[in-house]
């Protein structure tokens, strides 16, 4: 079994050529968020990869086996629910407040300019739908957002000392600053999910009519 300790933040530096003739390995987010795990690549090796406690492995990485040989790592399509606004009853402001309820709950959330991305749970799917937000069941890529201190940030792996314009001195100054991204109980979160009435009814429907 080779061993990969070193990664590339989407490949970065790497040329293109080099990334295509890549072995790949294909892996859903359970397995992508671990530091310490063994996969086989589309070449047949096993690979066994130890990675810096809390480091989290997206799509489009790249490691660095102990043979200097390179596997480009892909995000696996999975079960997810695909949350979007209403067009006619809601805003795009809605995603927000969705989002900060479900980081109140700690969900492991993928966020994008006009959707959201969480994993199924038919409880949290309600709550949504009960905010007047679209949710449906679809087979996609999941890579949610990291925590604050996750150990990422090194686009040329964990040996480059080559500094990058997001390093960690920016992620500190701009975590500790903000005292009141914590406020869990924010007076008006939860009494607005409910006090509108839009005539028309959020039920366990995926397709969501109007």
């Amino acid at each position: 079994m080779l061993t990969a300790s070193k990664i590339i933040a989407q490949g970065h530096g790497l040329a293109p050529v080099l990334l295509k003739r890549a072995p790949t390995i294909t892996l859903d987010w359970d397995v992508r968020q671990k530091s310490r795990f063994e996969a086989a690549d589309s070449s047949g090796r096993l690979v066994g990869v130890f990675l810096q406690r809390g480091h989290v492995v997206r799509g489009g990485d790249v490691l660095v086996l102990e043979d200097g040989s390179l596997v480009r790592i892909l995000a696996a399509p999975q079960p997810v629910l695909h949350i979007s606004h209403c067009p006619t009853h809601g805003s795009p402001f809605d995603l927000v407040r969705a989002a900060y309820h479900l980081g109140n709950r700690h969900v492991p959330i993928e966020l994008k300019p006009d959707h959201l991305k969480i994993e199924p749970d038919h409880v949290l799917a309600d709550l949504l739908r009960a905010m007047h937000l679209i949710v449906r069941a679809d087979t996609l890529a999941f890579e949610p957002e990291a925590g604050a201190y996750a150990a990422q940030g090194h686009v040329h792996g964990h040996d480059d000392p080559t500094p990058t314009a997001h390093g960690h001195e920016h992620g500190h100054e701009h975590g500790h600053e903000h005292p009141h991204a914590h406020d869990h109980e924010h007076p008006h979160g939860h009494g607005h999910d409910h006090g509108h009435t839009h005539g028309h009814s959020h039920t366990a429907n995926d397709d969501h009519p109007h």
